[in-house]
């Protein structure tokens, strides 16, 4: 029995032993990692499949890695294109371990963060050798697939050597330096205040232009119009001329006495005016008679002339006057304006009247006297 209960007391450590044992020699291996089985610093063994592993306990020791896709953002990079234009550019890679060996003899202990200290001036040189081999105006285009794709396999040759795989490389942001900036921003303000001045310019070239055409042609259509009325005015003066001079000259008499009572309409207002002069003056001899013994009308035309008179005068042609000013010209004519037709008999001048008795002394005048010569005298 106490036998027994002594090989109880030893199976129990023994058997603790062997589960101590048991659980140092196995490992497990996640899918997102990549396994290296090293004995005094040696690789001995890789397991890259997720499950359990093997290995001698307390001698082999276990060293895994992240099997996933990383990234590798860069600090704000300084570049010169191939304009001498610099360049401030950020980017951002992806990259992954493809070989844990290789992986493991190239940044040894350091792990992740050493392979990022050793990745970060790959791809730095990769960006500066790329964007150095263009102009800036490529670096700064929509489309840099190609510069990104050019970057990434020249980052990827010069890693090749640790074991692991730029995925990809992209260019997040690409600018100017901050001293540049405002040089730059100045250039383009006084490039777009130029075109708009340009603009502005050729707009009031336009505008002026359009309003001297249009002043122009408001000159020319009042002078024109100007031009047609003053020739209306003047044949139509000329026409009330020639037929108040027809008239008038048809009875000097009548129009020795209309001047005079004109005379005196202008010459007494009633504003105070004052009259000197002789009483027997011809002024007013119209005050003494009115003229009556001296006038000559036309006689009345007998029923026989008045038929005889409205036969000819039905069968008389009508012709329109001919008026021209001083130069020959026919009034009207530039303006398009004709003057009325009217009979012949009309268009003649008057023949010349009897002698006419002045009232004062009864002389008689052999010819008859200009009308202007029987106007009397006008005294304001």
């Amino acid at each position: 029995m106490a036998r027994r209960n002594f090989l109880t007391a030893l199976a129990l450590p023994a058997l603790f032993v062997v589960g101590a044992v048991a659980m140092a020699s196995i490992f497990i291996v996640d899918e997102r990692e990549k396994a290296l089985v090293l004995r005094l610093g040696r690789v001995v063994n890789v397991q890259e499949e997720p499950g359990l592993g093997f290995k001698v306990p307390f001698l082999d020791d276990v060293v895994k890695y992240d099997s996933r896709i990383l990234g590798l953002p860069t600090n704000p990079l300084e570049v010169t294109p191939l304009d001498d234009r610099r360049l401030v550019v950020d980017a951002f890679a992806r990259w992954r371990i493809t070989d844990v060996v290789r992986f493991r003899q190239a940044v040894g202990t350091g792990g992740i963060d050493a392979a990022l200290t050793r990745l970060d001036p790959i791809v730095n040189a990769a960006i500066r050798e790329v964007l150095g081999s263009v102009p800036s105006t490529t670096v700064l285009s929509d489309d840099r697939t190609v510069l990104m794709n050019q970057i990434r396999d020249e980052a990827r040759r010069n890693s090749a050597g640790l074991g692991v795989e730029v995925i990809d490389v992209r260019l997040t942001r690409t600018d100017l330096p901050e001293q540049n900036l405002n040089a730059t921003y100045a250039r383009m303000r006084a490039e777009r205040e130029r075109e708009a001045a340009d603009e502005i310019a050729r707009g009031g070239e336009a505008a002026q232009r359009v309003r001297a055409a249009a002043d122009r042609t408001v000159v020319e259509l009042t002078s024109e119009a100007r031009k047609r009325a003053e020739v209306v005015r003047g044949e139509a003066d000329a026409e009330r001329n020639a037929i108040y001079a027809a008239a008038f000259g048809r009875d000097p008499e009548f129009f020795a006495f209309t001047r005079s009572m004109t005379s005196y309409e202008r010459a007494i207002r009633g504003n105070n005016s004052s009259i000197v002069m002789q009483p027997d003056s011809e002024f007013f001899s119209y005050l003494k008679s009115d003229g009556a013994a001296n006038a000559n009308p036309a006689p009345p035309p007998s029923v026989e002339q008045s038929d005889a008179g409205a036969a000819v005068s039905d069968d008389e042609e009508l012709v329109t006057p001919t008026i021209t000013d001083r130069d020959g010209n026919e009034l009207g004519a530039a303006a398009g304006v004709r003057l009325t037709p009217m009979p012949e008999s009309l268009t003649t001048p008057p023949e010349e009247g009897p002698a006419v008795t002045l009232p004062d002394d009864g002389a008689a005048v052999e010819d008859a006297p200009a009308p202007d010569a029987q106007a009397p005298a006008e005294t304001n």
